[in-house]
Formats: C-alpha cells, structure tokens, sequence
C-alpha cells in the first residue's frame, strides 16, 4: 500500500527523498486503513520504507494489529535527484525536454543526479523476495511509495516499465496479492473504500 496523503501531492511535486510528514489528513486516512486491514487481514507483521511518511502510516497499522514494523531501505521511494521537490510545472517549465521524455518514455529515463525505473525495480524486488525468504505463508503489509506501489504490480503482473503510468495508487490505496508458492496471484488494486467518509481538504 501507499502511505496517507502528505504535502507535495496537490500541487504535484518530485517528492521522492523529502522526508515529509503525513498531514492531518494523511494520518486520518492512516487510522481508517489500520482499521480495516485489522479488521480483515489480521496481519503478523509490517514492513515500511524508512521515510516518515511510510514510518507513520506503518506504525498505525501494527499498532491496530498489536505486530511489529520492520524498516526496509528497499521499499524507498524512487531517487528524483535535482527534480526533488520541484513541482511538475517548474520542471516542465524548466526542462521540457526532459520532462516530456519522463512522461512518454519513462522505462528510457534517469533523472538527472537521481535514479532510473531500473534501479528502483532492482530494489522493489529485493523487497518482494526479502518478503518470501522471512515470511513465506504469513501475512504482511508493505507500506510504500505510488512509485515503489507501481513497479511491484508491474513485476507480478509481468508488464514492462513502458506501462509505468497505466497504474496508479492513491494514499492509503491497498492491494492485495496472494503467492501460491512462487506463483504471484494479484486479488485487488488500489483499493480506497474503507476511506470514503474521510473528506480531503
């Protein structure tokens, strides 16, 4: 899942490293989802990436579900080095050309000081395979990133990094997937109901 709704998502901006922290709303959305997955999941453990963000809405979830929360580097969002904190329009303003690369060929782009689709893949990997090593026939919540969120699905949905921006998660969105063995079976994708009596501001 993504994590709750933080500063930089309206306007859009290359969040990526910038440890920002969830905002009232965010911490709303991160109290309705630890309801739920407690609720239906009853999960043993939680695993979030290192950013506050992630570390907030985690912390929710196993606190809801009386289970631990495991910091995962590999979980971190995707490096946008000199765009970080930039909005889409300054960038797209700024650089078109780039900008407009990112947006048509993203599998081809490596932002520039920062990482590409490639290496952030490697990580998300890592995350999934450290999932089935530690806790293989258990249940665990993966709290991430939209980008972190996107490549996964993408690998076990076997699409390519071209298809980066036919997905997309909401905060607090959840999905589901369910390993048969080694064989991946995806059961839902950004799902939000358990957040719609929540308004954003």
């Amino acid at each position: 899942m993504r994590h709750g709704h933080v500063e930089g998502i309206k306007p859009r901006r290359f969040r990526g490293r910038e440890d920002v922290p969830l905002t009232a709303l965010g911490r709303s959305q991160a109290e309705a989802t630890a309801a739920a997955i407690r609720k239906t999941w009853q999960p043993d453990a939680v695993l979030a990436s290192p950013m506050s963000r992630c570390r907030e809405t985690g912390t929710a979830i196993a606190n809801a579900c009386g289970v631990p929360i495991e910091r995962l580097q590999a979980l971190s969002e995707l490096d946008y080095g000199r765009w970080q904190w930039k909005t889409h329009d300054e960038i797209g303003r700024a650089f078109p050309d780039l900008y407009a690369k990112w947006l048509a060929t993203p599998h081809l782009f490596r932002f520039p000081e920062g990482e590409s689709l490639q290496d952030l893949v490697a990580r998300a990997g890592d995350a999934v395979r450290h999932v089935l090593r530690e806790y293989r026939e258990r249940t665990v919540v993966l709290v991430g990133h939209n980008s972190v969120s996107r490549v996964v699905l993408m690998q076990v949905l076997d699409q390519p990094l071209s298809a980066y921006w036919r997905l997309h998660f909401d905060p607090c969105g959840i999905s589901e997937i369910k390993f048969v063995g080694d064989v991946p079976r995806v059961l839902r994708i950004n799902e939000t109901f358990h957040l719609s009596r929540i308004e954003e501001k």
